[in-house]
């Protein structure tokens, strides 16, 4: 900026055409003016990324489908039964005892997807098998859970599509699919009562 000829202050600090010293006021004032700025920029920001992340939250009704509870009371051992969940069928199984042991004496390392019976269950519950319906080959819907169902050489559940087999730990043992029957996440609420998600 020019600076008038001869002006400044008593210290010697030189004086703008406003009258403000350029290390002093002006500066301050350009300091508010910067602040201001941005300021009203990241308000403007925020009011505009709220209404965009909140319209990405899952709605009332998946979230109600987010979780689903289950009555096991009438199941006995040996028996399973579909139910959904996510839109997807459910398997939930109640082992005997020998099926319980059986899949014990398994050798765990000579399985495609290594797991064992305790891995797949809830401690203390080694008897439900609680997996989701759906073959992990293409997504078909294996047979065993129902009466009078195939489930294959190894008593689990037997796929119709592509031929895979699993055991009663549902476990892959035979066929094209890659991975166990996936077990997903739930909790007791009881001794009667399961809560899955």
């Amino acid at each position: 900026m020019a600076q008038d000829a001869g002006l400044a202050t008593p210290d010697g600090a030189p004086v703008n055409q406003a009258g403000a010293t350029e290390t002093g006021e002006g500066v301050r004032r350009r300091d508010f003016i910067n602040i201001a700025a941005v300021a009203a920029a990241g308000v403007g920001g925020l009011a505009t990324l709220v209404p965009l992340i909140s319209q990405m939250a899952p709605s009332a009704d998946v979230l109600a489908e987010s979780s689903t509870e289950v009555d096991i009371s009438a199941i006995k051992p040996g028996q399973a039964i579909k139910a959904m969940y996510r839109k997807q069928p459910l398997f939930i199984r109640n082992l005997t005892a020998a099926e319980v042991a059986a899949a014990g004496k398994v050798d765990v390392s000579s399985l495609r997807d290594p797991q064992t019976l305790e891995q797949r269950t809830k401690e203390g519950k080694a008897n439900w098998l609680i997996t989701m319906g759906v073959c992990t080959h293409l997504g078909c819907v294996p047979l065993g859970a129902g009466e009078g169902e195939v489930k294959g050489e190894f008593g689990g559940y037997f796929c119709p599509c592509h031929g895979s087999v699993y055991d009663t730990a549902a476990r892959i043992r035979k066929g094209p699919a890659p991975k166990n029957l996936e077990v997903p996440e739930y909790v007791f609420n009881s001794d009667t009562v399961v809560k899955i998600g």
